[in-house]
C-alpha cells in the first residue's frame, strides 16, 4: 500500500527533564494526550520517559508538550510522504480525521471545522498555483530555492483536573454606578483583563467605560489557579459571569420597578435597601477525567482547529532563509474580542517560528551554556516576521459549553510555526533533487542557517575536512 495512509504508529518520546523534575511529567504527558494532532492513526502507541540529565531544568514553554510532541507526528507524515513519492499535503489530507470520530483515548471529536479549516487555508493560500509557481522558480535558480508547506492543527483544551480549573471573581458596584471587577487571573499580555470587563459590560449591560479593573491579588481572590493551557479567560469569565448574575438577581426587583432608571439610580435605591451591591463568583472548572491504567478518558473540554501554509526561500550558498509569506485560519468558536485572539495567533506564530528555525542551546561538552545573551542566542525580529502575514478566523459557530462559545487561543499557534521548518525542508529538498542528491537527510529542529547550508550540499562544502568520529573533542553538544 503506497497511498499515503498509515496504518500504524508507535513513537517512543524521551524528555529532558534536567536536574530536577519540575512540570516535566505533567509535560509529557499533555504531549502523549496530543501527539497525534490532526491525524487518525488506526493503531497508536505512545510511550514517554523523562529523563535525568546533568542540566539546568527548564519551565515549560508555551504549549506544554504539544510542540515537540506534535513535530514529531508532521515529521513522520514528511518521511511517509517520501517513501511513497506524494506530497506532504497530500498525506496529511488522507489521514486527517474526518468529521465525529474518537481519540485515541476514546474522547468523542467532531472534526468538521479542522476540514473546513484545512480547505479554507488551500484556498486563501491559492496552494495550487503558488505551488506551480514555486516549483517553476526552482528550475530557473540554481542557488535560491524556494518552499511551500501546509500544516493542520488540532489542539485540545483543558488541564487535565478539575481543581486545577477552579476560579473566583469579586464584583463591587459602586453608588455613582461604576463596577469593579477582581479576579483571578495574571494579565500577561493575552489581553484576559480585557475580555473580563467585556464579559461584566455584557452581563449586567453597561458600558465599559463604567467598568473597571483591579490588579490580580490573593488579598482580594484567594486561591487562584494557574494563569495557563489557554483557559484563563474561560474559567476566570465564568467566575465573572457568576458574580454578575447574583448581583442582577438581587437589583432585580428594583430593576423592574424602574426599567428606565440608571446604574447610579438603581444602587442609590438597592444601598437604601440594604441590598449587597458586592458579590463573588465561582467556577469549579471543566469536567475532566483520564486513566492513565487503560488509557481512557475525558480530559480536554474542547479543541481549537487551524490550519497554517507558509511559503520560504533560501539562499543555498549561505543558509538563509526569508519568509515570504504566511496564511493562517483558525477556529475560535464566536470570539469574544477578534483583535486580541488574532494578535494572539500573530505572537504564538512568530514565538515558534523561533523554537522551530531559530533558537538553539549550545553546550560546551563540559555542560557550560555558549548560548549566553543576544549575540550567541538568536530570537525573531521583525525581519523574520513574513512579508505577508495574512491572519483568519473561521465564522463563529456555537459551542454551548464555553464561556460564549468562545475558544482560548493563547498557545495553539505557536505549533503553526513548525510550518516555516517544513517550508524550508521543500525548498531544500529541492535543491537536493537539482545536485543529484538521493535519500532522505537528517532533519532536526532547530533548522538553522547552518544545518540549512550543509544540507545543500555542492562543491563547496565537499571542501570541508571531514575528522573522524572519536578522534577529536566536539566543540559543542546538540541537546
Amino acid at each position: 500500500m503506497n497511498d499515503g495512509r498509515i496504518l500504524a504508529l508507535d513513537v517512543e518520546h524521551y524528555s529532558n527533564g534536567g536536574a530536577s523534575l519540575e512540570e516535566s511529567l505533567l509535560v509529557i504527558e499533555m504531549g502523549l494526550l496530543k501527539m497525534e494532532n490532526a491525524y487518525k492513526f488506526p493503531n497508536l502507541r505512545g510511550r514517554a520517559w523523562v529523563c535525568r540529565t546533568n542540566l539546568p531544568s527548564n519551565s515549560a514553554l508555551r504549549g506544554f508538550g504539544f510542540p515537540q510532541a506534535g513535530f514529531i507526528t508532521e515529521f513522520c507524515i514528511t518521511e511517509v510522504a517520501a517513501k511513497c513519492g506524494l506530497s506532504p499535503e497530500k498525506v496529511r489530507s488522507i489521514n486527517m480525521y474526518k468529521k465525529t470520530d474518537q481519540t485515541p483515548y476514546k474522547q468523542e471529536i467532531n472534526a468538521e471545522n479542522l476540514i473546513l479549516c484545512w480547505k479554507e487555508c488551500m484556498a486563501m493560500s491559492s496552494y495550487s498555483l503558488r505551488k506551480d509557481a514555486v516549483e517553476k522558480f526552482n528550475l530557473e535558480n540554481y542557488w535560491k530555492k524556494k518552499g511551500l508547506a501546509m500544516v493542520p492543527l488540532k489542539f485540545p483544551i483543558g488541564l487535565g483536573s478539575v481543581p486545577m480549573g477552579q476560579a473566583a471573581a469579586l464584583v463591587h458596584i459602586y453608588l455613582d454606578g461604576s463596577v469593579l471587577v477582581t479576579h483571578g487571573g495574571i494579565e500577561m499580555g493575552q489581553g484576559v483583563h480585557t475580555k473580563l470587563l467585556q464579559v461584566a459590560s455584557r452581563e449586567l449591560k453597561m458600558p465599559m467605560s463604567n467598568v473597571h479593573l483591579r490588579g490580580t491579588s490573593t488579598e482580594t481572590v484567594p486561591n487562584t489557579s494557574i494563569s495557563g493551557a489557554s483557559l484563563v479567560a474561560d474559567i476566570n469569565g465564568f467566575a465573572v459571569k457568576d458574580a454578575c448574575q447574583t448581583l442582577l438577581k438581587r437589583l432585580e426587583p428594583i430593576i423592574s420597578k424602574n426599567p428606565g432608571g440608571t446604574w447610579k439610580e438603581w444602587a442609590q435605591t438597592a444601598f437604601d435597601e440594604s441590598i449587597s451591591l458586592s458579590a463573588t463568583g465561582y467556577f469549579r472548572g471543566y469536567e475532566s477525567n483520564m486513566n492513565w491504567e487503560t488509557g481512557e478518558g475525558c480530559p480536554f473540554k474542547y479543541f481549537v482547529y487551524g490550519a497554517a501554509c507558509t511559503e520560504v526561500e533560501i539562499d543555498c550558498l549561505t543558509g538563509a532563509h526569508k519568509n515570504i509569506r504566511t496564511d493562517i485560519i483558525m477556529d475560535a468558536g464566536c470570539s469574544i474580542n477578534p483583535a486580541l485572539d488574532i494578535g494572539q495567533i500573530e505572537g504564538a506564530f512568530v514565538q515558534g517560528m523561533g523554537l522551530y528555525t531559530i533558537e538553539e542551546l549550545n553546550y560546551s561538552p563540559q555542560g557550560v551554556l555558549y548560548t549566553r545573551g543576544p549575540n550567541q542566542y538568536k530570537i525573531p525580529t521583525i525581519c523574520d516576521i513574513p512579508t505577508k502575514l495574512n491572519i483568519s478566523l473561521l465564522p463563529p459557530s456555537q459551542n454551548s459549553n464555553t464561556l460564549y462559545s468562545s475558544k482560548g487561543l493563547g498557545e495553539s499557534a505557536l505549533f503553526l510555526g513548525c510550518s516555516v521548518l517544513f517550508a524550508i525542508r521543500d525548498a531544500v529538498n529541492a535543491a537536493r533533487r537539482e545536485r543529484g542528491l538521493v535519500g532522505q537527510w537528517k532533519l532536526s529542529s532547530p533548522l538553522t542557517p547552518e544545518k540549512i547550508r550543509m544540507a545543500c550540499e555542492d562543491k563547496f562544502t565537499k571542501m570541508i575536512p571531514r575528522d573522524e568520529p572519536g578522534s577529536y573533542v566536539p566543540w559543542n553538544i546538540p541537546i
